[in-house]
């Protein structure tokens, strides 16, 4: 007798909580669309004005150092505060910020911007990019409203359609901000920013989440707890592991952070560049669908290194070419894959780690990861511009390979992408033989999720 078969579980996004998370997931995709928007179009224009690629190394530094160093607090506010404070006092304190940017960008003279060494410049860059991070807890606070909101056996999925919004944002603020760089400079980017971040403030006004304010408790103290949450991380077995593993990608992936804004700035024009990256992030729409679609998996742990392994082959293929074209088919391959890479890790910190305590694990988690990538981001910059370059010009690197290779600038960034993409592939490889990944895996299949009822949350 046939066995009946028994179609996937399906999200519900048009009643009960899923629709709460499906209005909170719009909003974190405007959100995310204008701050990336001023991420990207802020280096797009200090390159243009400066043509200093050590001048964007830094901005990508300024990033993840302020990254690295919020994470744990923004997570233990997650923890601490309603979500939907969080959400709205994060939008509110980058729309300030971007209004103190706008103020310094009328005020100074125009030509204290091309110059890399000037003051004005700098405070206006880091300025710019506080507002980017103040941005940061919505993106702590997303996979805690998943569990939040969504029952367990479909929260893979709803990871996905976080990877989904992820890559809408990419996809829209590549082409917002090359269009508005090459038309308007940042005083269009700045008024789309603070227009869009007072109407999210305003919607989440009218967004009724159901959940109580945070008590405090012995398991779950108040405050950042990094002691405690050290020890949450410590006590499941392959965490630790996994997230050294995400650090190191980190590390070698700061040098494509720093890098690769100037490397396709050089290969096409800036407004064709933003285009181009609207179009691969189109592929990234596309994985967060699929994971939406047929979910993870039951080895969540050895599909995120698969993917890891399929992207860091990838990146370092393409730069053996001087071609845009080979550039374009290894970032597909990268943009198809993250969001299944995203969706595996938070599916298993969800299942992993209590409710009560995920704002801190997750904030933990990106602080350690993210610590890395300034190393790359702040040391690749200077050493590709005042190293690697005038070797691989007229030094000896292009004279051992720059017959095959090519020479000058471009290709001094290309053979710094090859070096790095083995470098990636290699450790994943040695973390897929290791027994700390069987560890995590056998973790994940053990766990017993708490389901979190939110309802009862208030």
């Amino acid at each position: 007798m046939p066995v009946p078969q028994v179609p996937p579980p399906r999200l519900d996004l048009r009643s009960g909580t899923q629709r709460v998370f499906a209005h909170l997931l719009v909003d974190a995709a405007v959100v995310s669309v204008v701050n990336y928007t001023v991420w990207f179009a802020v280096t797009f224009w200090v390159f243009l004005q400066t043509r200093s690629v050590f001048a964007t190394g830094m901005i990508a530094g300024v990033f993840v150092v302020a990254t690295a160093a919020t994470g744990i607090w923004f997570g233990s506010l997650v923890d601490n505060h309603r979500k939907r404070t969080v959400l709205q006092a994060s939008a509110a304190v980058s729309a300030a910020l971007y209004g103190v940017c706008l103020a310094v960008l009328l005020l100074t003279p125009a030509e204290e911007f091309t110059d890399a060494g000037s003051l004005r410049l700098w405070l206006f860059v880091v300025l710019l990019m506080a507002g980017v991070v103040a941005g940061n807890p919505r993106g702590i606070a997303l996979p805690t409203l998943v569990t939040l909101l969504v029952p367990e056996h479909l929260r893979d999925r709803a990871n996905g359609l976080v990877g989904t919004v992820s890559g809408t944002s990419m996809l829209v603020t590549s082409v917002i901000s090359g269009v508005l760089v090459a038309s308007g400079g940042m005083l269009h980017v700045l008024l789309l920013a603070l227009a869009v971040l007072a109407g999210s403030v305003l919607h989440l006004a009218r967004v009724a989440v159901p959940e109580a304010l945070p008590v405090p408790t012995a398991q779950s103290p108040g405050g950042v707890d990094l002691r405690g949450t050290w020890r949450l991380v410590r006590g499941v077995p392959g965490l630790v592991p996994l997230i050294a593993f995400t650090c190191f990608n980190n590390l070698i992936g700061g040098g494509f952070m720093a890098l690769m804004d100037a490397y396709g700035l050089s290969l096409v024009s800036v407004r064709a560049w933003g285009l181009l990256w609207g179009g691969l992030s189109a592929l990234m729409i596309v994985g967060g669908l699929l994971v939406a679609r047929l979910g993870l998996g039951t080895r969540p742990v050895r599909l995120l290194l698969l993917v890891n392994l399929a992207s860091w082959a990838a990146t370092a293929l393409f730069p053996l070419a001087h071609s845009v074209l080979t550039l374009t088919a290894a970032m597909a391959v990268f943009m198809l894959l993250m969001p299944f890479a995203e969706a595996a890790e938070q599916t298993v910190l969800q299942r992993v780690v209590p409710y009560e305590r995920q704002g801190r694990v997750f904030g933990f988690a990106q602080s350690v990861e993210q610590s890395a990538a300034p190393l790359t981001a702040f040391l690749l910059g200077p050493l590709t511009q005042f190293a690697v370059v005038p070797s691989m010009t007229d030094g000896a690197a292009a004279a051992a390979i720059g017959g095959w290779f090519g020479t000058g600038q471009t290709r001094a960034i290309a053979l710094v992408f090859v070096v790095t993409g083995l470098t990636g592939v290699v450790a994943t490889a040695v973390a897929l033989l290791s027994p700390q990944y069987r560890a995590l895996a056998a973790s994940a299949a053990r766990a017993e999720p708490a389901p979190v009822s939110a309802s009862g949350r208030g």
